[in-house]
């Protein structure tokens, strides 16, 4: 492809894959990294690179096939990539906003230091060290690395559920009572602009701590929304990074908003963005990457984007069950991510739904529950 921007992702998983469908509207090659011989990225990319996004040579040498780098999970090489960047390589995020954020311990230290709301938290390093801090219960204890998608995070009410904490260095968070799980996606360029989404609302399926389904917009006052916007781009503003970004707030039963977690990434709480939005996040991915004007985040209509996971006691070969009786539905539209096995909880594909209120768009979603089936 002469002339085209040679475009780098680390990670091939369903966030690739749908900023690969993107790329495609331009004029660029595009290179992924990632283990295995089929991830869902690798059938939709000019070249895929099978190999560790962990490691540093492999990381290193695949950065040096590209003009632009960026990722699909934080979980990557952070000193070949400090590396390529001192070398001149344009990488977004940046590997120092990387730093911060794959680190939950550091991450929560940044929005302390910041004067960004969140929760009181401690660090610490081995379960036995939870003892001193008996009188900080209840608290969610979370990995300061590796965990994803509901994984590496432990409630912990009372000492008697010490027995099911990790040995590992982690933070401890005291629980917030929730009315509302929120988040905003907010983009930066290298120019300085930012493009700042609706909020939307999350809520979660208790059985695997994962999103089960969010609306957007989010309903709040127009205070909240106003607060959730400011703390998106303080967030933005002092990791000093082009790049798309996802931050998770709490609105508490005090109505205070408090930062939960930042994803430096596309994310699930963005997916409904593809046909919710003027600029999907990855269409606004792929302008950071370019360098171009950043894009609209108007709604089109209001939204509602529904997971769809491995249902409980199938493992294997998927089949997707209630398929044509979904796709026969007004403003519905269906991504499945071209996974080939499917396992309890595993993010197999979602659905996005429009509607004129929250009632339509929750009753449609209420049929597709029913009727489509992750399975094998």
């Amino acid at each position: 492809m002469t002339g085209a921007l040679r475009i780098g992702i680390l990670g091939g998983g369903q966030l690739g894959r749908m900023l690969l469908q993107s790329a495609a509207n331009y004029h660029v090659e595009t290179f992924v990294l990632e283990s295995g011989s089929n991830p869902p990225a690798s059938s939709v990319s000019h070249h895929f690179v099978a190999g560790d996004i962990n490691d540093y040579e492999t990381v290193y040498n695949f950065g040096k096939q590209v003009d632009v780098l960026t990722i699909e999970i934080e979980h990557v090489n952070l000193e070949a990539l400090f590396k390529l960047e001192g070398e001149g390589l344009k990488i977004y995020p940046r590997p120092s906003a990387l730093q911060i954020i794959k680190d939950k311990g550091l991450q929560k230290e940044f929005y302390k230091v910041n004067h960004i709301p969140t929760s009181g938290f401690h660090l610490i390093q081995r379960k036995h060290e939870l003892q001193s801090h008996i009188n900080f219960l209840p608290v969610a204890q979370k990995l300061r690395s590796g965990g994803y998608d509901g994984k590496g995070v432990e409630i912990l009410r009372e000492v008697e559920d010490f027995h099911k904490a990790f040995d590992a260095p982690s933070v401890i968070e005291r629980l917030v009572s929730i009315q509302k799980e929120i988040s905003v996606i907010v983009a930066r360029n290298a120019q300085g602009d930012t493009a700042v989404y609706p909020a939307v609302e999350m809520v979660f399926d208790p059985r695997y701590n994962l999103v089960d389904f969010l609306v957007s917009p989010a309903e709040l006052t127009d205070e909240q929304n106003i607060a959730a916007h400011k703390i998106a781009i303080d967030v933005l503003n002092a990791l000093n990074s082009p790049g798309i970004f996802a931050v998770e707030m709490f609105l508490n039963t005090e109505g205070e908003i408090l930062v939960n977690e930042t994803a430096p990434r596309t994310h699930n709480s963005g997916h409904q963005s593809i046909e919710g939005n003027y600029c999907s996040q990855y269409d606004m991915q792929m302008r950071v990457l370019q360098g171009f004007p950043l894009g609209d985040t108007s709604p089109v209509k209001p939204s509602l984007m529904l997971n769809l996971i491995g249902e409980p006691n199938f493992t294997g070969p998927v089949v997707y069950q209630g398929l044509n009786e979904v796709l026969a539905l007004k403003d519905v539209y269906v991504h499945l991510y071209g996974k080939h096995e499917t396992k309890p909880g595993r993010k197999m594909g979602h659905v996005t739904i429009l509607g004129e209120d929250k009632e339509e768009l929750l009753r449609k979603a209420e049929f597709i529950k029913l009727h489509l089936k992750v399975v094998s």
